[in-house]
């Protein structure tokens, strides 16, 4: 278990911010210990918390070629047929995962292959589950190919407590298995568009694990 590099900065920050306020509040009001006791503990708790947010879990998978695996930590809130405007342009299974604060918001590659497609999307911050969230948020689109016939899009979409995508896919970069290619911070959702016919192995409601849990099979 390691701390994303993301995540470097913010409690730095946290960290001096919370020292300098305990002291502060110590300095000024010296005669009430409990209140710098209280400030001490509050800063304490949401350094955990910042620590826990960006924790980085080792997680190596060995799926087989024709597998795809889910591409981050959460509960699997939509799959159904629909049709997908940015990129394919027709129909296309989608599976959503939601992915609350407490989850990992690392994403990684649901198979290996190379970016045909990277794409960086300004927009609202509706919460994470509504329905117009997939096309109207701030989001980033990868669409990535294992062969001619098999493509895979994963679109990164911020929600109401979210307000930072970070991708790391470049076209024409090639992804092998257990790279990452992203980070949401704090809190939203990852939509898989996969062809129709593929067999999709998890069900509505089902907690996935990023860069273990079997999603797919082509």
């Amino acid at each position: 278990m390691t701390i994303h590099k993301e995540g470097h900065r913010i409690l730095l920050v946290a960290l001096l911010v919370g020292t300098a306020l305990t002291t502060l509040t110590r300095y000024i009001w010296p005669e009430y210990p409990w209140i710098y006791g209280l400030v001490g503990l509050t800063a304490i708790v949401f350094f955990i918390l910042f620590l826990q947010f960006f924790r980085l879990p080792s997680r190596r998978n060995e799926s087989g070629p024709n597998d795809l695996v889910a591409p981050c930590d959460g509960k699997v809130v939509v799959i159904e047929e629909v049709e997908e405007p940015e990129f394919f342009k027709d129909k296309r299974i989608q599976v959503s995962i939601f992915m609350s604060p407490l989850n990992v918001h690392a994403n990684w590659t649901p198979c290996e292959g190379k970016v045909l497609y990277s794409r960086y999307h300004a927009g609202l911050y509706l919460v994470a589950w509504h329905p117009k969230s997939s096309t109207e948020n701030e989001r980033t689109t990868v669409v990535i190919e294992k062969d001619a016939n098999r493509q895979v899009l994963c679109r990164q979409i911020a929600g109401a407590v979210a307000r930072r995508i970070v991708c790391s896919a470049k076209e024409g970069q090639y992804l092998n298995r257990n790279d990452e290619f992203g980070f949401i911070k704090f809190g939203s959702r990852v939509d898989i568009f996969l062809p129709l016919g593929t067999d999709i192995k998890v069900k509505l409601g089902d907690i996935t694990k990023g860069n273990e849990t079997l999603l797919a099979r082509w």
